[in-house]
């Protein structure tokens, strides 16, 4: 198993051409924020904005929008409501983000078989948090997208993939990966990041001080927005989150414990020092 290093980022994390514009940078689709976890996806939001997204949508429960409005102006909320022609809406955006506060409703479970029914071989998917526990109590089959990104934690890896969290090894893990033919970062004390029938990929950043709620909605906002305006492949999805461990390593030299909001805030002048490595 390869670590992640800097040397790695430098290759993701370039600096802009002068002639571009906010649509070479990604067209982002957020879903989730419903019931209690409205946090979730504005912490979510705000990652794949400060990532440097270029145009970034976020679809949650009607009583969020105001939230988002006021946490995020830079993004464009959408209240779900049931007349959503939502397979119309899929089809405007390079990636997809479904999970952060989504929930286990009958709205979430709607609202993951619609994308899983109406996702595009041509766009990218991401899927997080109780999407995952969905994806496996309904037994839903991924689809076939140019790049589909699993980001669990052990527990919701162990419900995808069958495998019991103490024999989650690196060749099962792989194997699973192979026959799934997805991508997957498998959040732990030094995460991995698996590709199919590649090498897997592990940090040596990040600590207990990550132990936080919203963290993972994080993470996952930062690889939609690095997936958005980068090449789509492993090394990117590496380097969002490899990023997103070193500020954290960062923040914790002088703090007990790091929060994500804090992370995201960091985000620009990391990505700056990095395109400039």
């Amino acid at each position: 198993m390869d670590i992640i290093s800097e040397n790695l980022i430098k290759t993701v994390i370039t600096p802009r051409p002068l002639t571009t514009h906010k649509g070479n940078y990604g067209r982002i689709l957020l879903i989730g924020g419903f019931d209690n976890y409205h946090g979730a996806i504005i912490m979510a939001s705000k990652a794949t904005v400060f990532s440097g997204a270029g145009l970034v949508t976020t679809l949650t429960d009607q009583a969020n929008v105001s939230n988002l409005n006021i946490a995020i102006p830079e993004v464009m909320a959408l209240g779900y409501t049931k007349t959503l022609a939502l397979p119309s809406l899929i089809k405007n955006y390079d990636v997809i983000l479904i999970g952060p506060g989504l929930g286990l409703s009958k709205i979430a479970t709607n609202l993951l078989r619609t994308i899983l029914n109406s996702i595009q071989v041509n766009q990218t998917l991401i899927i997080d948090g109780s999407a995952l526990t969905l994806m496996a109590q309904n037994c839903y089959s991924l689809p076939k997208t140019a790049l589909t990104v699993l980001t669990p934690h052990t527990m919701e890896w162990q419900r995808i993939s069958n495998i019991l969290i103490k024999n989650q090894t690196v060749n099962e893990n792989q194997r699973m990966v192979n026959i799934l033919n997805a991508h997957v970062v498998l959040k732990k004390y030094h995460t991995e990041v698996y590709q199919p029938h590649g090498t897997p990929l592990r940090l040596n950043v990040g600590g207990p001080y990550q132990a936080t709620g919203g963290m993972g909605d994080t993470l996952a906002g930062i690889i939609a927005g690095f997936l958005g305006q980068f090449p789509k492949n492993q090394q990117t999805v590496a380097a969002a989150t490899f990023i997103h461990s070193k500020i954290a390593d960062e923040l914790a030299k002088t703090q007990y414990v790091v929060l994500p909001t804090q992370i995201t805030a960091k985000l620009p002048e990391f990505m700056h020092y990095y395109s400039n490595f």
